[in-house]
């Protein structure tokens, strides 16, 4: 039985965790607790069919981490999780102008042609698209996509490492460091501790970097800030089934069960260190762009707001992989705004590489030297 341990449990952790005790791995996971970690913060809109960006290495992950998330949610589910935070209630992208909506729909439906798991796409006058979210303000048409779903970060990765562990995992809470001996890691010292194993498994996001640098190693990893408010509304909705708003901003409003409306998030690149503060401005741009979508929210109640660090590589494209020139050693990062729609499915790959299986993905595409500086 191979032993890995795991080094983050953000959802991409988490997932590597759960694919490899389910395969029959040891698995160890450890994890600091950071205030900020990108899952713990996140609410996420899983339908990247409707994305503008044109990088396709990108767009082929985000879709296959979509077609992934109803099976591993069935797994959970036969396992008793029914708490993972994920319903599948459709999308509106919404816009004023109905030229723009509907080259929309045209990208959604050329998109389905390989990717079925859309769902039924139909386009909304500004009336039928306020039956459907009745907060919007007026004037919005939209193209719904049945196919999309929202996620809790923070209800999928409790649900995943609680799966993970009656599979046998091991979870502590600590700093892990590197321990290796020449070419190879060894495992990992978390305090006066040491656990060794066949393989070490990186999953830390923003804070990866200085992890890698005793071995010589430069992780291009950046990150971003982003600030999230939670709000409740009046008890004469009800929240659990409408579907998530994709405005033609950066922003995003979520609904969840119990008159829970998510909006935001803030795209805070000039921060000074881990920042974990809820800012003024943060909570002006999230309301000022919120309220415009939905004035309605003006009188809604605050219930808290969640602060998190998306972690980016160069090109704003993930990196998976076998760490060049070491033995014992695997990572992935730079997940960004998508974490959630491509951590599970890239937890899956992870664990594929642990286990020496054959891959989904072509590793090429995401290679991790783009983001490595090795000292000679």
């Amino acid at each position: 039985m191979k032993k890995v341990i795991i080094v983050g449990a953000g959802i991409l952790g988490a997932s590597t965790a759960y694919a490899l005790a389910k395969m029959g791995a040891e698995v160890l996971i450890v994890d600091r607790q950071d205030q900020g970690q990108a899952t713990d913060a996140a609410a996420g809109i899983i339908c990247p069919w409707v994305s503008q960006r044109r990088n396709q290495a990108w767009y082929r992950l985000a879709k296959a981490g979509a077609r992934y998330y109803p099976e591993l949610v069935q797994e959970l589910m036969n396992e008793g999780e029914t708490e993972t935070g994920y319903a599948q209630v459709g999308a509106l992208c919404i816009h004023e102008e109905w030229e723009k909506i509907s080259k929309i729909e045209e990208r959604a439906r050329v998109r389905k042609a390989d990717a079925p798991e859309i769902g039924d796409i139909v386009l909304l006058r500004d009336d039928e698209t306020r039956e459907r979210f009745p907060l919007l303000a007026e004037g919005y048409h939209a193209v719904h996509i049945s196919g999309a779903a929202r996620v809790d970060g923070r209800a999928l990765r409790d649900a995943l490492i609680r799966s993970a562990v009656r599979n046998g995992a091991s979870l502590i809470h600590g700093d892990a460091q590197l321990l290796y001996q020449l070419n190879r890691v060894r495992g990992v010292s978390v305090g006066e501790q040491r656990y060794s194993a066949d393989l070490v498994v990186i999953c830390a996001g923003a804070w990866a970097t200085p992890l890698l640098y005793p071995l010589g190693i430069h992780f291009k990893v950046g990150y971003q800030k982003a600030q999230i408010m939670h709000l409740k509304v009046s008890d004469q909705y009800d929240t659990g089934s409408w579907p998530l708003v994709m405005p033609p901003t950066d922003q995003y409003m979520l609904a969840f069960e119990n008159q829970k409306i998510v909006i935001g998030a803030t795209h805070e690149d000039d921060i000074e260190g881990y920042d974990t503060r809820v800012t003024a401005g943060g909570m002006q741009e999230i309301l000022n762009k919120g309220l415009k979508l939905a004035p309605k929210l003006a009188m809604s109640t605050l219930q808290e707001v969640r602060v998190g660090f998306r972690p980016f590589t160069p090109g704003f494209l993930p990196v998976i992989g076998a760490v060049p020139d070491w033995e014992g050693l695997i990572t992935a990062n730079g997940l960004g705004a998508s974490g959630l729609t491509v951590g599970p499915y890239l937890g899956s790959q992870l664990a594929k590489i642990a286990l020496d299986m054959e891959l989904d993905i072509d590793l090429n595409d995401y290679d991790l030297r783009q983001a490595m500086d090795v000292d000679q």
